[in-house]
C-alpha cells in the first residue's frame, strides 16, 4: 500500500513536472515570431549541375548583403539560407522540408527545373510563397498560384530565339541538336520549330539525343554538316554544348552555334579550349558586359566578392530578392506573420510591382500566372568573354 502511495505521488510529481514543460515550449513557441524575414533557397551546390547553384546562391547574398546594408525590409533583416538538392527532385524536396525547419517563410527556388516542380507541388500545398530564378519548365508554375518565375519559361525561350534569328537574319539553313529526354531541352525545342515555321526559317535537321547517350555526337552533327546548316540551335546546358563544339571542331564544322541560357556557363567547363566557342551566341536576358549604370555596379561587386564575373543565374536570383523586396514593400508583409499569410499578400503584390532589375531590359513586371514580362538579350562569346549583340 505503501509502495502504491510512493509510485502514484511520483506519477504525479512527473504529470506536473510534463504539464509545465509543455506550457514553458507553448510560450516559447508563441514568443519566437521571427523579427527577420527568412528567405531559403533550393539549388545544386555540388554535382553536374552546380555552376548554376553556385552563381544563384552568389547572387541572391549579395542582393541580401545590400538590402541589410541599406535597411533591410520595411525596416527588418533577412536572413537567407541555401540548401544543396545536386539538381534532383527527391534531394529538392528534402531540402525544402529541412528550410522549413529552419523557419523559412519565403522561397527563392529552386534553381532547375525538375526540382522546382516538384518543391513548387509542396509550397502549393503548404501555401508558401515562391519564386524561382531559373526553373524553365511551365510544370513549374502551371496550375499554381503561390508559385512566380523570374526567368523565361522553356517554350518563350524557343519562341524568342526564332523571332531573334529571324530578326537579325542570323542564318539560312538550320539545324538542331537536343536532348528529346529533357523537359528544359524538348520544351525549348518544340516551341522553337513552331515558331521558325511562321518565320521562315529553314529548318534542315533536328537531331536528337538522350541522357542515355549524350557522350558522342558525331552522327548529329555529320548530318548537320551534311544538310549544309550554317547555324546550329542548341537549347541544351553547357556541359554537352562544350563536348558538341570540340567534336565539331574535330569534324572541321564551323557554324555558327546559337543557345539559350543553359549555355550560360560554358566558358567555365574545366578543360574546355575557350576558342571553341567564339562567335557561339546565346539568348540570355543578361549581360555582363552591359554599360547601363546598374549592370556594371553589380558586375563591379559581383567580382570584387567571390572573384568571378557574374553569369545570367547569378543576375536572375539578384532580381529575384528584389522582386520579393518590392513585393513584400507593397503589400506591406511583416516577418511576425504567418508564411501562409504573407503568401496571399505577397500573391496580389507581384502582379502590382515592377522592378527596374538586371535581367529586363525596360524592366519586369508580372502576370498573374507567374510568368515575368521582360525583354531578352543576345550575347554573343568573342575572346573567352560574353559580349552584348544589342
Amino acid at each position: 500500500m505503501k509502495f502504491k502511495k510512493i509510485v502514484s505521488a511520483v506519477l504525479v510529481s512527473a504529470l506536473a513536472v510534463s504539464m509545465m514543460a509543455g506550457c514553458g515550449s507553448k510560450s516559447k513557441s508563441s514568443d519566437s515570431k521571427s523579427d527577420v524575414f527568412k528567405i531559403g533557397g533550393i539549388g545544386p551546390m555540388t554535382g553536374d549541375a552546380a555552376a548554376y547553384g553556385e552563381a544563384v546562391d552568389n547572387g541572391a547574398k549579395l542582393a541580401v548583403e545590400e538590402i541589410n546594408k541599406n535597411g533591410g525590409i520595411n525596416g527588418k533583416q533577412v536572413e537567407f539560407k541555401t540548401e544543396d538538392d545536386q539538381a534532383d527532385a527527391e534531394k529538392a524536396v528534402n531540402a525544402y522540408n529541412t528550410l522549413k525547419d529552419w523557419g523559412m517563410q519565403i522561397l527563392m527556388g529552386t534553381v532547375t527545373s525538375g526540382s522546382c516542380t516538384a518543391v513548387a507541388s509542396e509550397t502549393d500545398s503548404d501555401h508558401m510563397f515562391q519564386i524561382t530564378p531559373s526553373g524553365t519548365a511551365v510544370e513549374s508554375v502551371q496550375d499554381h498560384d503561390n508559385v512566380f518565375r523570374l526567368c523565361f519559361s522553356d517554350p518563350e525561350q524557343g519562341t524568342k530565339s526564332a523571332e531573334y534569328i529571324a530578326k537579325n537574319k542570323l542564318a539560312t539553313k538550320i539545324a538542331v541538336i537536343y536532348n528529346s529526354s529533357d523537359v528544359y531541352s524538348n520544351g525549348i525545342y518544340t516551341n522553337f520549330a513552331a515558331e521558325a515555321k511562321k518565320e521562315g526559317l529553314d529548318v534542315v535537321a533536328a537531331e536528337a539525343f538522350t541522357a542515355d547517350n549524350k557522350t558522342d555526337f558525331s552522327v548529329q552533327l555529320k548530318k548537320a554538316q551534311s544538310s549544309g546548316a550554317d547555324l546550329v540551335f542548341l537549347p541544351i546546358y553547357y556541359q554537352e554544348a562544350s563536348a558538341i563544339l570540340q567534336q565539331a571542331a574535330k569534324l572541321d564544322y564551323h557554324p555558327t552555334f546559337f543557345g539559350c541560357d543553359g549555355l550560360d556557363g560554358i566558358l567555365g567547363v574545366e578543360g574546355f579550349d575557350k576558342s571553341l566557342a567564339e562567335g557561339t551566341m546565346l539568348l540570355t536576358p543578361y549581360a555582363s558586359d552591359a554599360q547601363d549604370e546598374k549592370t556594371q555596379a553589380f558586375t563591379k561587386a559581383y567580382e570584387d566578392k567571390y572573384g568571378d564575373t557574374p553569369i545570367q543565374f547569378a543576375a536572375d536570383a539578384y532580381d529575384a530578392i528584389y522582386a520579393i523586396k518590392a513585393a513584400v514593400e507593397e503589400a506591406d508583409v511583416t516577418p511576425d506573420m504567418d508564411y501562409s499569410e504573407m503568401c496571399d499578400k505577397l500573391m496580389d503584390a507581384m502582379t502590382k510591382i515592377k522592378i527596374d532589375g538586371l535581367t529586363g531590359v525596360d524592366g519586369i513586371t508580372w502576370e498573374k500566372n507567374g510568368e515575368p514580362n521582360k525583354a531578352p538579350k543576345g550575347v554573343k562569346i568573342e575572346n573567352g568573354a560574353y559580349v552584348s549583340m544589342d
